[in-house]
């Protein structure tokens, strides 16, 4: 048993049923290959439907195509620790760009100041993706996504695109009207799998994780089944 192939962090070489999905985001974003500011993107999705891991699995695929000039940076914005301030998200923010920040603390913006910095110090495309952005905004408030949606204006050498990942298509109504319509250049969303689709999917997994023979496939139907039906 290989239990790697059924936890969450797995990327498959292969995301079945996501084909529009993934072909309409990667069009989007195909501009950072050429150092060309992408939209800013939004993407929705009941839970379960595979936003983050077309996200990542995007963010894998451009970096091996250019990891010279493109920075990817994916964060789960219900994490704790991360995400519950302002100064929180921008420390780790400026964590994946290599920059340790005090545990002393520094002013919030001291740490936009050196994001601005570290981001324009060279010629490239930086994609920030924020998962469950909804619970982010709830506990901070859309000042940080309004810094971030206005910060190519002060950018020379480079930019940054923004993807936002929701479950809730209704959170952007309470959000500033300027965050609302940078943020949602563009708009996805992801239907629900049918039980189908969520047998395909279970399928391939139970054939890379379990033992041939230690299944079968009628476990397999039910289980799709009942996952569908939710």
């Amino acid at each position: 048993m290989n239990k790697k192939y059924l936890t969450h962090t797995y990327i498959p070489n292969e995301i079945l049923h996501r084909d529009e999905q993934i072909s309409t985001i990667a069009r989007i974003l195909a501009p950072a290959l050429k150092l060309q500011q992408p939209s800013n993107l939004f993407v929705y999705g009941t839970t379960g439907t595979g936003k983050s891991l077309v996200i990542k699995y995007i963010f894998k695929e451009l970096t091996a195509m250019n990891s010279k000039n493109l920075k990817t940076i994916y964060i789960n914005c219900k994490l704790r620790k991360i995400s519950d301030t302002e100064y929180r998200m921008l420390s780790y923010i400026l964590r994946e760009l290599n920059f340790p920040v005090p545990e002393t603390g520094l002013p919030t913006e001291v740490l936009y100041n050196k994001l601005f910095e570290l981001i324009d110090a060279k010629e490239q495309i930086v994609l920030l993706a924020l998962d469950e952005l909804d619970a982010l905004v709830k506990k901070i408030g859309d000042e940080l996504l309004y810094n971030l949606t206005r910060i190519n204006s002060e950018l020379k050498n480079s930019k940054i695109g923004l993807i936002g990942i929701s479950n809730d298509i209704s959170f952007t109504d309470d959000l500033d009207p300027r965050v609302k319509s940078s943020l949602s250049e563009e708009e996805i969303i992801f239907p629900p799998y049918n039980a189908l689709q969520l047998r395909d999917i279970l399928l391939h997994r139970a054939k890379k994780a379990l033992k041939e023979g230690s299944y079968s496939e009628a476990v397999i139907n039910k289980c799709a089944a009942i996952a569908a039906q939710e």
